[in-house]
Parts: structure tokens; C-alpha cells; sequence
């Protein structure tokens, strides 16, 4: 069968100029008036036009295969995509809160001497904006004096930060980085749509996206001389370094705004790729004017902060006191000279659309030369008279807020029907500082692999300029490419754009400068420890007690509803033992009727909880707990442990459509056993793929201490209500302790109390004896960090298995009262609370902090 793409004029022609030929025929039409990439022109909606020099090389260079192997090269980058976890979360629909990261198959080419210009360009913005935040916070103001900034643009904004006037950062280095957003126009010149200087974001994702599409071309990708990114990052962490107040030696973390950020994958990756912690707020502390970082083996300084949150975030002492998300303190900590800040706070007015138009004449003052690389046309209507031209004819811009507290989201004047402007000039007249006009630019398009064919989508470049900490400015080879969903103007990852690698053409040598560190020594690896932090250690802790919940309510519901459904009659102490297992589990509502007076009503209690809403029980809410708290550590957690907890938090254990049914109680029996099979999945993540750290340690000790916990209580029960010396009540036990089968193997059917103690409470062989359980958990904490001192009066609470004694045990009066056994079960259940309330006030909240390490400053 004929290839698709197969030019039959073309049968003895080299494979690259077929390709060629065939990228040339096949290529979409551009919309008429916007810049073409592929063919390097303002398009006039022709199609069969030659490709750019670059771009006909490029599918030269596609390799074997060409155009018939991009669909196995597209279901390749789907796959890595996937086994790499490259996630977006996307705010804006609730039915898919997170997605797979969206990247094209080609990528966009810019040849040298357009990069020069655009290199050019961005590093002279990055040294404008940083002179005019050192006018603004710590010169002579100049900018505003002299009328080159309006004051009311800047003091009026919410991004202006009076905390931080009078303070200069190390080296008078406000920005580290700097990002801007660039679009080509008809003329074919680049110009700045946006500029981003808070926490510019993008880095990272960019970085996945040259690693996924150079590996899909490598012959395109070495034979063009695609420029290389590492020597810029490593340019980033040098600069950090050398400004840091701790010197070379310094921590340095990334600060996230945590896991429900839109890009947190990309911050994750970025902190692994540069070397750095990824911290949230609540892992970082202030004390004494000093920043540290909360971990399982103290308070270890932090010297520098990359930080993703924007400024307001950052500081709820000094700066948004709602904020969750930053660090108390942390401003007075930079003021005091003991932290670096990168970015540095205070920059958010320069995100104003507004501050564009008077960037021309602010580049000629400040710096003394023109500005090199444009914006689009911007006025800011807070001046009297100057949008009085531009409202005249509205289709032609685009309306901005100044600021994101402006209450309303850019719009296209050009996408409106006519009847909808006298509107937009009315909100413009009424409060016309809150407002910025910025010219309409139809979008370039660029080339993209879509469907299998070539497609073009209206696309955006962000570059990122990087300070060296001396005056300078690099810029970073590449970009990252958003672009248009299919038949969209606007470009926004939110509402279902993609994005694209950048290529820069260099035509010279390549830089093969790594971030990859030399070789490791063995006495590298002597004191070498992962550092876990306390947030993390929590959340893992608690992963590790609502995975035990969930697994304990799931055995306990399925057993409860098997016992309820069968032929035999549980009798009295049964009833009541079943009863107060479920409500102590939180099975059932306080108000749901009594397993003794009502069973059947009982039973659709227990069926009911197990739908999601007010009424949910205990299995719904300990399974969203779990997903809750891997969320906190996803970073932490291989891609099939996700996955399961994923399918675990999304399991509908009774269909909607059984909810009415008779035979509800035979369908949630069936979600059920679906539940149990995915914990044991999840158990076994943990259990056998997890590294044996101190993370790891801790959600053990988690497990462990729920573990003994909730059987301790269940077996306290069944002896409590007399219903472990009936048949059914003794078996039922057995059951919730998931060791029927090892009790029949040793002792057949002999219903005996002596050896269901020593089964249950003894031995040290079965995973579900309370014996094993505390030993277990003894073992896991004598490995956690720590002097010997408080880790033995951590020891002291834990139940001491060693301590328990069988005869002792089974001694009981006349009543069958096992006093002994209820005294020990009682001791060793109230040990593991205040176990556990030990653990978070030492390792999770640091409370008595001037015993804890500080790690040496």
C-alpha cells in the first residue's frame, strides 16, 4: 500500500527532498495578515509557497520514516509524557483539574540573526527594569519626579510594596530573571505583549519540552546547531550563589506555592534539575531574622529562595495577611541581610501592562540608548486626554486591566459584535486608571503536528533573561511556545492551549556547557542524606495512617455486610460488637439505628455512607484524606503509587444507578472488593518500592501506629461485649485481623481464647498481631533522627511487646472479665496517641526548637 504521503513524481528522489517537497505541499494556510513562520512572511492565505531555508532543511532532517513515522513519534511523546507524570493543573474545569502537559511535535526555529535581536532586546529590558525598581525602592526616585513613570501607576498599584522601600538586595540585584512574552507581527518584527518579573514561570516546563522534542530529532537537532540551555541554568545557580549572604556553601531552595499550583510540576522538576529543595511556606521558619528549613533532623539554615509565589503571597506578617502560602517573617529576615530573594520583592507594578508605554523614554533616560526590542503600542487611560483617539476606533485594541484587582480579564475589542463597544467605552470613562489600551496584533502562526497533518496555530515566545550578578545579562538560548487551541486566537495553557520547543539557529559553535555534576568520590557519599522535609515527613506520616484507615473501614464493611447478608443469627454480643466496630469506624452516622433493634436499617446505613456527599462514612472520607496527602508529596511517589491512589479517590464504590436498587448491598460488596485489591496495590507501593529513608520511616510509623490502634480497639471490643467466646463473634474477629486462614492452619477448629491471644497479640511472625505491629514500629522509630536521648523517650511510649506475657493475658474471673489484657490494650492504644502527638510536636512542628540542631550557621 502507498505511503500517504508518498509524491509519486518523486520515486527516485532523495528521501530529505521529498520530505521537503512534501512539507511544502501538505502545510496549512495561514490566516491572510498574520505572519507566517513556516514560509517567513505575512501570509496571504496561499498555500505551495517555499518554506524558509531553515525549515526546509529541518524536514530534510526528519530521518527515517520522515513524514510517515511522525505518528509513532507523536504516540512516543504521548508515552514519555506519561511515564514522566508532566502534569499542567488547569484551575479552570473542575471535571479535569489536572492534565497531561500538552507539547507539539515540531518545534519553532529562529534563525540567528533574528535571536540577536531578540537577545539584544530582552537582556536591555531586564537592565532597564532592574534600574527603575533601584530608583523606585532605594534611589532618588527620579522616574517619578521627573514624570517618567506616573506616580499613581506605581504607588497605586497593589504590586508596589512600601515594607520594602529603603532595602537594597545583595549586588543591587532586583531580578534574577526576567520573562517576556513575544509575538511577531506582519512586518515580521517581535515585539513585548507582556513581561513577567515577580515569578516568572516556565523554566522548567521548558526544559522538558528540549529534552522530549531533541530526542524525537536528533539528526535535525545536532545537524542545525540548536544552541543549548544548561550553561544558562548553570549561569542562574552561580549568580545565587555568589550574591548569597551564606556564600558558596549556601541552601538554596525553591519556594512553591505547593501542589495545586497551575505548574507545580515544572517547580518540581526544576528544583531536581538545579540541584535545590523544594519547599512550601510551611517548611521554612524565621527565627531571630534567620530563615530555616524545617526537617526531620532539625532546622538547617536557608541562605537564598527561588521563589514561584508572587510577591503579596510571600509574607502574611508584613504583605497579605490571609496568605497560607508564604513564610511569617520572612521580609524582616531579608532586611536583616540574611537571606537572598530571587526575585526580589517588590517588582509586581512592572507586570502592568501600562508601564509599556512609558518604557521608550524611561530605556533613553536611564540607560541612555534606545530601546532595542519594542512593545506594542500601549497608552494608559489614567492620563487626561490620551485613550480619547484610541476609543475612537476600539476594535483596533485590546482592553487590559492595569492590575489583576481591576475586575476584569483582557478582551480582544476586535472579537465583539459592534453593540458591545459602547460598553467597554463607558467602563473606560468611568474609571479610566484601572484600564490600559494596548494594540490589537494578529498572533504569528507557526507550524504544528496535528491529527497528522500540518497544522497552523497562533502561537506566543517566551524568552527569559538571567542576571549574571555583575551588570549583565544572558539571555537563555530558547523559549517557551504557547500556542492556540485548534481555531483560537488567544494563547492560554487554562483553556487548552499547547506549547512548542524553541530552537535557536546558531550557524556557529555549540555550547556544551552541563548541569550534570562530576563524578561522585565514595567519601562524597560518607555523611550524603536525603533531605526530608518536615512538611513532607507530615504528610507522608499521614499517608501512611489514612492508608491503614482505609484498608482497616473497606476489610470492616465488607465483613459487617457478608455477616449481615448471611443465614446465621449473630446473637446479642455479635450485634453489639459489629455495632460499635462500624460506628467507632465511623461507618455509620451517631444517629443511625442500632444493629440490635434494626439490622436492616443498619445495613442500609453502612450502604449509604458509602456515597459520596453529607452523609459519606468513614471509607469516603479516609480515601479522600489519602489522596489529599499524596497530592502533598506526589514528588515523592512513583508513577503507578499515583495512579492507584488516583483510581482509589475515584472509585464509585456503589454506581449511581444501584442506589435505588433492592440489591444495593450485593453492588457495594462488589465496589468493595474492587477497593480492597487497589489499597493492597497502594500497600504494596509502599511497602516494596518506596526508598527506606526518613519519609519513608514515617509513613511506616503512620501505618503502624493506626494499625495498632484500630485493631487494639477492635479486639478490646470483642472482649468487652463477651462476642469473642460465640462462634460467629470469634470468627468475625479473626476476620477483621485478616489471619482466618493462619488460625485454621495451626489450630483447625478449635475455638479457643489462649490461642487466638497468642495469634493476635503475640506473634511476632503475623503482620496483623499486635506483638508484630509494635515491634515493628519500635524498630522504625529507633532509626529516626535524633539524640539517643529523645529518641528513648520517644521508645518509652511506644508498648513494649517484650512486657506481655500469655499466662497473664488469659487470666480472667468469673465473669470473663480479661482485666490484664484490657489493662495492656488500653496502655498500649493511649501510648501510640500520645506517640503520635510526640512525633508531630518534635519532627513535624519543632516546637521545642532550642533543642533541636540548627545545623551550624
Amino acid at each position: 500500500m502507498a505511503s500517504l504521503f508518498q509524491n509519486p513524481s518523486q520515486d527516485h528522489a532523495d528521501p530529505g527532498d521529498e520530505c521537503a517537497a512534501l512539507a511544502r505541499d501538505l502545510a496549512a494556510s495561514v490566516l491572510p495578515g498574520h505572519w507566517d513562520e513556516l514560509r517567513g512572511r505575512v501570509s496571504d492565505g496561499a498555500t505551495g509557497t517555499p518554506l524558509t531555508p531553515m525549515w526546509e532543511q529541518f524536514f530534510r532532517l526528519l530521518g527515517p520514516g520522515g513524514f510517515d513515522a511522525l505518528g509513532a513519534r507523536q504516540q512516543q511523546l504521548l508515552q514519555q509524557i506519561h511515564d514522566d507524570g508532566v502534569t499542567y493543573n488547569v484551575h479552570a474545569d473542575a471535571a479535569q483539574a489536572v492534565r497531561a502537559w500538552s507539547v507539539d511535535l515540531f518545534p519553532l526555529l529562529i534563525d540567528a540573526a533574528a535571536w540577536k535581536q531578540i537577545s539584544a532586546g530582552a537582556a536591555q529590558r531586564a537592565a532597564l527594569l532592574n534600574a527603575i525598581l533601584a530608583d523606585i525602592y532605594t534611589g532618588a526616585q527620579r522616574t517619578l519626579k521627573e514624570g517618567l513613570l506616573p506616580p499613581a501607576l506605581v504607588q497605586g498599584h497593589p504590586g508596589y510594596l512600601r515594607a520594602v522601600h529603603g532595602h537594597a538586595p545583595p549586588g543591587n540585584v532586583w531580578l534574577h530573571i526576567a520573562a517576556f512574552d513575544l509575538a511577531r507581527g506582519p512586518d515580521g518584527v517581535w515585539r513585548v505583549v507582556n513581561q513577567r518579573v515577580q515569578a516568572p514561570s516556565g523554566l522548567g516546563y521548558l526544559l522538558e519540552n528540549r529534552i522530549l522534542i531533541s530526542r524525537l530529532f536528533p539528526d535535525a537537532f545536532t545537524q542545525l546547531k540548536v544552541q543549548r540551555l544548561a550553561a544558562s541554568y548553570r549561569l542562574l545557580m552561580d549568580t545565587l550563589l555568589r550574591l548569597s549572604p551564606g556564600g558558596s556553601g549556601s541552601r538554596v531552595v525553591l519556594l512553591t506555592p505547593g501542589p495545586y499550583s497551575e505548574t507545580y510540576f515544572e517547580q518540581v522538576y526544576l528544583a531536581r534539575y538545579l540541584g535545590i529543595t523544594l519547599a512550601e511556606g510551611s517548611d521554612l521558619t524565621v527565627r531571630e531574622d534567620r530563615l530555616y528549613l524545617k526537617t526531620l533532623r532539625g532546622l538547617e539554615p536557608v541562605h537564598v529562595v527561588l521563589r514561584r509565589l508572587d510577591d503579596s503571597f510571600c509574607d502574611p506578617l508584613e504583605l497579605r495577611p490571609d496568605s497560607m502560602l508564604g513564610v511569617a517573617g520572612l521580609l524582616q529576615a531579608v532586611r536583616a541581610g540574611h537571606v537572598l530573594v530571587a526575585n526580589a520583592l517588590g517588582a509586581g507594578f512592572l507586570e502592568s501592562p501600562a508601564v509599556q508605554g512609558f518604557l521608550p523614554k524611561l530605556c533613553e533616560t536611564l540607560l541612555g540608548e534606545p530601546l532595542k526590542l519594542p512593545s506594542l503600542p500601549t497608552w494608559w487611560c489614567g492620563e487626561p486626554g490620551v485613550c480619547d483617539a484610541p476609543l475612537d476606533d476600539l476594535r483596533s485594541w485590546v482592553i487590559k486591566p492595569v492590575h489583576a484587582d481591576c475586575g476584569f480579564e483582557p478582551t480582544v475589542m476586535a472579537s465583539l459584535d459592534y453593540g458591545q463597544l459602547p460598553a467597554w467605552r463607558e467602563r473606560v470613562h468611568a474609571d479610566p486608571a484601572r484600564v490600559t489600551l494596548q494594540q490589537y496584533q494578529p498572533l504569528p502562526q507557526v507550524p504544528v503536528w496535528s491529527d497528522d497533518r500540518l497544522a497552523a496555530r497562533a502561537a506566543m515566545l517566551r524568552v527569559y533573561a538571567l542576571s549574571d550578578g555583575q551588570g549583565g545579562w544572558r539571555v537563555l538560548p530558547g523559549g517557551l511556545v504557547r500556542t492556540a487551541p485548534r481555531g483560537g486566537n488567544t494563547v492560554s495553557m487554562q483553556r487548552g492551549g499547547s506549547s512548542q520547543d524553541a530552537w535557536v539557529i546558531t550557524g556557529d559553535a555549540v555550547d556544551d556547557s552541563t548541569l550534570l555534576p562530576p563524578p561522585m568520590r565514595p567519601q562524597d557519599l560518607v555523611n550524603h542524606h536525603r533531605v526530608v522535609t518536615s512538611r513532607a515527613a507530615e504528610n507522608l506520616f499521614w499517608l501512611g495512617r489514612y492508608s491503614e484507615r482505609a484498608e482497616y473501614s473497606a476489610r470492616l464493611a465488607r465483613i459487617t455486610l457478608r455477616a449481615l447478608s448471611g443465614d446465621d443469627d449473630l446473637g446479642p454480643a455479635v450485634r453489639d460488637m459489629v455495632d460499635s466496630w462500624c460506628r467507632q469506624a465511623g461507618l455509620i452516622e451517631p444517629e443511625s439505628p442500632s444493629l440490635s433493634d434494626n439490622p436492616h436499617g443498619f445495613e442500609r446505613c453502612i450502604v449509604r455512607g458509602l456515597t459520596p456527599g453529607q452523609h459519606a462514612g468513614g471509607i469516603v472520607q479516609n480515601i479522600q484524606a489519602l489522596g489529599f496527602a499524596a497530592t502533598q508529596v506526589r514528588e515523592r511517589l512513583g508513577g503507578d503509587h499515583r495512579q492507584w491512589i488516583a483510581s482509589a479517590t475515584a472509585l464509585e464504590l456503589l454506581p449511581a444507578a444501584a442506589r435505588r436498587d433492592e440489591l444495593q448491598a450485593a453492588q457495594a460488596l462488589r465496589g468493595l472488593e474492587q477497593l480492597t485489591e487497589i489499597l493492597s496495590a497502594i500497600t504494596g507501593a509502599q511497602t516494596d518500592r518506596m526508598t527506606r529513608d526518613d519519609g519513608w520511616r514515617l509513613l511506616s510509623i503512620g501505618r503502624h501506629i493506626e494499625r495498632l490502634t484500630l485493631l487494639g480497639e477492635a479486639l478490646s471490643l470483642a472482649f468487652r461485649t463477651n462476642a469473642v467466646h460465640t462462634d460467629s463473634g470469634f470468627n468475625l474477629l479473626l476476620a477483621l485481623f485478616d489471619s482466618t486462614i493462619t488460625y485454621r492452619a495451626l489450630y483447625q477448629k478449635r475455638l479457643e481464647i489462649p490461642p487466638l491471644l497468642d495469634l493476635l497479640m503475640l506473634d511476632r511472625e503475623n503482620p496483623r498481631a499486635l506483638g508484630w505491629v509494635a515491634q515493628t514500629l519500635r524498630a522504625r522509630m529507633a532509626k529516626l533522627p535524633g539524640e539517643a536521648a529523645d529518641k528513648e523517650a520517644l521508645l518509652a511510649l511506644a508498648p513494649d511487646p517484650d512486657d506481655w506475657h500469655l499466662p497473664e493475658l488469659c487470666t480472667h474471673n468469673q465473669d470473663s472479665h480479661y482485666a490484664w489484657l484490657e489493662l495492656t490494650l488500653t496502655q498500649s492504644i493511649e501510648g501510640a496517641w500520645r506517640l503520635s502527638d510526640e512525633i508531630s510536636r518534635r519532627y513535624f512542628a519543632h516546637a521545642n526548637a532550642p533543642d533541636r540542631t540548627l545545623g551550624g550557621y
